[in-house]
């Protein structure tokens, strides 16, 4: 049987014994992205994220792995628990009850598989076959089990790894809004012949009010960006951190590292007037998927805002990239109705939640149905709102 090991780091592991636990076609998981997030300073205990990553050994061979954290808050996961974290709070709890072993009270700290600040999906069971799936699945209770944890969670993983969860995971659905080009769309004027004319013409005045202003971009991968386009992408993404009062995780020395480290993989844009970068978003690709992650803008010379600019850096440029480069889904990011009129169509991603304590994962169990129920009538609900002439009747899975 393999042996399970807790790393408090990735530098623990070479990358390419990660690396070959997945086909490498999600670039979240992969060993520089993560190992890079611990490295450059992204990762942090008071922020919340503690890495303790579970690997599965066959002597000196890393067979199964998932990337995971120590939880002591729920920051930056975008599958919101903080509803459970009061109730246990509320009424109580205590993690001990039916467990065998000393443990605190309290719902933090838990234990989570994910990607940090990323809601993406993409694989989280690294692992050749269900065997070592189901096998990291178990580890995960013994894990939580044995360290008094009140929970073990894992975040958007993809539809083949949810049948190695047995009875005792809690499900949780949620919907986000994809982009994907089934119908061999050549260019984006192909792409628009797909709308109806109230939504493509509401598309064609947004771009054309950005040309007019004389906005032109520029995009370019890790490899072709200079240490200011690095400089002023981060830029970017402070700004609207701090508009928004939120605290920023991603360091220059990050991003710098992903452009040495993923050189194809990390794609910026830039939005550009009279020779003043003004905005831009950054982009991560993956096998047959762009990733949309961060965006910015200073605004206009004068301090203005200028209207559809957010959704052409973000939104039209990406597209565009996609319909270029071959690439044929687009995931911008999660939350957004305003997504659908511009061609993002609702899509299921799925998590999965243990709960030590017996009576409260029997009291949420009947909590998440009822989530999962209302979650599938607002899926049905946008499915009427499609900006395309035809449309599936059911939301788009994640592939």
């Amino acid at each position: 049987m393999p042996t399970a090991r807790i790393l408090d780091s990735l530098a623990l592991v070479e990358a390419g014994q990660w690396d070959a636990l997945h086909d490498g076609r999600n670039p979240f998981v992969s060993h520089a992205f993560l190992a890079g997030l611990e490295r450059h300073g992204c990762l942090r205990g008071e922020w919340g994220w503690t890495p303790r990553h579970l690997t599965l050994w066959d002597g000196r061979t890393l067979v199964a792995a998932a990337p995971g954290y120590l939880k002591h808050n729920s920051h930056g996961e975008f599958v919101f628990d903080h509803a459970w974290a009061h109730a246990w709070d509320r009424y109580g709890l205590d993690r001990r009850e039916g467990l065998g072993h000393s443990a605190t009270t309290g719902y933090y700290p838990k234990w989570l598989c994910a990607v940090p600040y990323s809601p993406v999906t993409g694989p989280r069971l690294l692992a050749s076959d269900d065997a070592g799936r189901q096998a990291l699945v178990s580890a995960m209770v013994e894990l939580a089990a044995a360290d008094g944890l009140s929970s073990a969670h894992v975040n958007f993983m993809p539809e083949a790894e949810l049948a190695v969860f047995g009875g005792d995971w809690l499900a949780r659905l949620d919907v986000q809004y994809h982009w994907r080009n089934d119908a061999g769309w050549r260019d984006f004027d192909d792409f628009l012949g797909a709308f109806d004319h109230k939504h493509r013409k509401n598309i064609r005045q947004e771009r054309s009010k950005v040309a007019r202003a004389g906005v032109t971009f520029r995009t370019v991968h890790g490899d072709e960006a200079s240490a200011t386009d690095l400089a002023t992408i981060h830029g970017f993404y402070l700004q609207t951190f701090a508009e928004y009062g939120n605290h920023p995780a991603l360091t220059l020395p990050f991003l710098q590292h992903l452009a040495k480290a993923m050189p194809r993989q990390l794609v910026l844009v830039f939005a550009e007037l009279d020779g003043c970068c003004i905005a831009g978003a950054l982009y991560l690709r993956g096998g047959d998927t762009l990733y949309g992650r961060y965006w910015g803008s200073y605004g206009m010379p004068d301090g203005s805002r200028l209207s559809g600019l957010h959704f052409e850096t973000c939104y039209y440029q990406g597209i565009e990239y996609c319909l270029r480069e071959g690439l044929t889904r687009f995931e911008p990011g999660a939350q957004g109705e305003h997504k659908l009129a511009r061609g993002f169509l609702p899509s299921f991603v799925h998590s999965r939640h243990w709960v030590a304590h017996p009576q409260f994962r029997d009291a949420l169990r009947d909590w998440c149905r009822t989530e999962a129920d209302a979650v599938r009538r607002y899926a049905r609900t946008l499915s009427g709102r499609s900006p395309f002439r035809e449309y599936p009747q059911e939301p788009l899975r994640p592939q």
